[in-house]
């Protein structure tokens, strides 16, 4: 995997990206990419902590750990194209752009919050910036995906969907329809498996005898790919040549990114389970350490870099936890409000 990524960052430095968002050179890209891991990290654990602390109800699933697989998927999407998140990928809306406040704001249900304080913490979604509210049911998110890649086609635009989903998903009957009517109609979707080895308390070797999950879309027509998804060089990489491909009508990728979760299935969760060595040698793999190695490596991050990205993060944290906590809850008789047709 090393060396993928190393091809993945020396054509970086010579090369600009084609997204207008996140456009610049390869140090550009580079740091861009670390802000975002720090970022995505740093929300998350505050999620874990407000949880812990009693203020907001509901359960949290975080995806500490798997940060580069989710980043390195989502940061070159552009403003038109879509993510279907599962339960575990509430950071992906800070990625796509939502703002931090009104991602705090869904966790504690808040009536300023995307959906008004009408569903848990699990389920984000934010329609400005195409973020879909995520499944209850697991893989329930691909069937949704795969419907709004299906719908982008006909309508003729070379936008894309990029849908999330855990090792768990691919045992469900959901996964293999979805990916099966993909295949059969070349749809513009890119399909990112974050293995992290368990389905809650199940490990990989129980759901299947597989040893890449990738290979999964041999059957349904379209490139599978295994690859570290502790590298965000090496999901960056991969995850804009399968847009490119979705977009220029080439049809669906499947990317299995090889991580871990930290914690829980959920917050409730001890995960007893789980060997501690296990745990252990996955947490020496950290994404944002191996990453910071790369960038100073090249130059490109200091301890003093390095703080005043982490403060001025958690003022922004900060700011939007506060906005969170002062918004009002919604009134009762709000209830039905956005769901029955209204004369």
């Amino acid at each position: 995997m090393a060396s993928k990524s190393g091809r993945a960052v020396a054509e970086l430095e010579t090369e600009k990206s084609d997204n207008g968002r996140k456009n610049g050179n390869g140090r550009e890209l580079m740091l861009g990419l670390y802000k975002m891991l720090v970022k995505c990290r740093m929300c998350d654990e505050k999620a874990r902590i407000l949880f812990r602390q009693g203020k907001y109800a509901g359960n949290f699933y975080s995806g500490v750990g798997q940060e580069a697989a989710e980043v390195g998927a989502a940061y070159s999407l552009r403003e038109d194209d879509w993510i279907a998140p599962s339960h575990r990928d509430w950071t992906s809306n800070i990625i796509k752009g939502a703002p931090l406040n009104l991602c705090f704001a869904q966790l504690f249900g808040k009536a300023t919050s995307p959906d008004r304080g009408k569903s848990t913490p699990a389920h984000m979604g934010y329609p400005p910036i195409h973020t879909i509210t995520p499944a209850s049911s697991i893989a329930g998110q691909l069937a949704v995906g795969t419907g709004v890649a299906f719908g982008l086609k006909k309508l003729g635009r070379d936008t894309v969907v990029v849908s999330f989903f855990g090792d768990g998903a691919t045992s469900l009957g959901g996964f293999h329809e979805a990916l099966n009517f993909a295949g059969v109609h070349k749809l513009p979707i890119i399909y990112v498996c974050q293995n992290n080895l368990w389905a809650e308390s199940v490990p990989l070797r129980l759901q299947t005898a597989l040893k890449d999950l990738a290979d999964r879309a041999k059957a349904y027509g379209f490139p599978g790919i295994s690859l570290d998804g502790n590298d965000v060089m090496a999901v960056y990489d991969a995850s804009t040549k399968a847009i490119a491909r979705a977009r220029a009508g080439e049809g669906p990728t499947f990317l299995e990114c090889k991580t871990y979760r930290w914690y829980g299935h959920s917050e409730i969760d001890p995960a007893k389970y789980r060997m501690k060595e296990e745990v252990e040698a996955w947490k020496k793999r950290d994404p944002l350490v191996l990453f910071e190695k790369v960038l100073r490596d090249k130059k490109l991050l200091t301890d003093e870099s390095k703080d005043k990205i982490a403060k001025e993060t958690t003022q922004e944290i900060n700011e939007a936890v506060e906005f969170a906590e002062q918004s009002p809850y919604p009134d009762a008789s709000e209830l039905a409000d956005h769901i029955w047709a209204q004369e």
